[in-house]
């Protein structure tokens, strides 16, 4: 899901950045202090979790495991998601510094819509599994969409690389389900308070 430096208009860059910083600065205001660690700790999880590449034309797809961050963080997924592409990009040059803010938009915005759409439904034991899926799901095929977007929109001779975005990202988004329902589902037995559940796990 990261795209690289050079690839992208300026106009698409700074909206990026724009919006990064906006999503970053409501995430760190929601942060509170009992936060710290859960936030912590799931930031180091993506951090690892997307480190393995498979290039893609000027992107790559990995596993992100933002619907997960989305459905534990909420909004302080934007700095968790940003510092760990922070660290990627200087210490690995994964993505890049001048693209930080777009990479972070498609990764962290679906993660925060996805926690609107499904959070309610893992206070009940027997939705949770589903909801966790389609969160999951759904948060790598809205960032597929962000990413093809931001290529499609800097050069239509990317239109064919963003389609191949999309497809590629297919069988990570069953992955991502399937992987977020099953660290819910552990997570609400052993540290509910993490998902702050509203019902018996």
């Amino acid at each position: 899901m990261h795209i690289s430096e050079g690839v992208l208009s300026a106009p698409v860059l700074i909206s990026g950045a724009a919006l990064a910083a906006a999503g970053t600065v409501l995430g760190l205001r929601r942060l509170d202090f009992e936060s710290i660690m859960p936030t912590a700790l799931l930031a180091s999880a993506f951090f690892v979790a997307s480190l393995v590449h498979v290039p893609i034309g000027p992107g790559s797809v990995h596993l992100v495991l933002s619907g997960l961050l989305g459905l534990t963080l909420g909004w302080a997924c934007f700095p968790a998601i940003l510092v760990g592409l922070f660290l990627q990009a200087v210490f690995f040059q994964f993505g890049g510094l001048t693209i930080l803010g777009v990479n972070t938009v498609t990764m962290a915005a679906p993660a925060v819509l996805c926690r609107y759409l499904f959070r309610r439904w893992l206070d009940k034991p027997g939705t949770r599994p589903g909801a966790a899926f389609a969160a999951g799901f759904l948060a790598i095929l809205l960032s597929s969409l962000l990413t093809a977007l931001a290529l499609a929109f800097s050069d239509e001779g990317f239109l064919a690389t963003a389609q191949t975005v999309i497809a590629a990202n297919v069988p990570v988004m069953v992955i991502e389900g399937f992987i977020t329902a099953f660290i819910v589902g552990f997570i609400a037995k052993v540290q509910p308070e993490i998902l702050q559940l509203r019902s018996a796990s």
